[in-house]
């Protein structure tokens, strides 16, 4: 029984001796750092992809906002010069009335002023 240990124990540490030799860990590795390296490309070129596809599209956003604030900010001086234009109208009727108004019970009143002194 001892032998058949022995023989066993040796069997087993001469397979692993083999399955691990130089020359295929070798060839495991060079397999492992090709696909490590083609995997890297990989990765590489799909972040290229994606930082150009990005930056295409940013630019494409920042010209459709910069034609769009412009767009506004034609309607907000055309809009606020039509206001302005009608507050300057309304103002002016405003005054014409409180003018005439004044004008009116200035007279108004000079008239009855004369008239208790005559």
């Amino acid at each position: 029984m001892l032998t058949t240990a022995k023989a066993l124990g040796m069997a087993v540490f001469f397979a692993a001796a083999l399955g691990w030799s130089q020359s295929s860990n070798s060839a495991q590795n060079n397999g492992m750092k090709h696909d490590m390296k083609a995997a890297g490309h990989d990765v590489k070129k799909d972040t290229v992809k994606a930082t150009h596809a990005t930056e295409k599209d940013t630019k494409k956003a920042a010209h459709a906002t910069a034609k769009d604030t412009k767009k506004v900010a034609h309607a907000t001086a055309k809009d606020t010069k039509e206001a302005a234009h009608a507050t300057a109208k309304d103002t002016r009727k405003a005054w014409d009335k409180t003018k005439d108004t004044t004008k009116g019970a200035f007279h108004g009143a000079k008239k009855g002023a004369e008239q208790k002194t005559n």
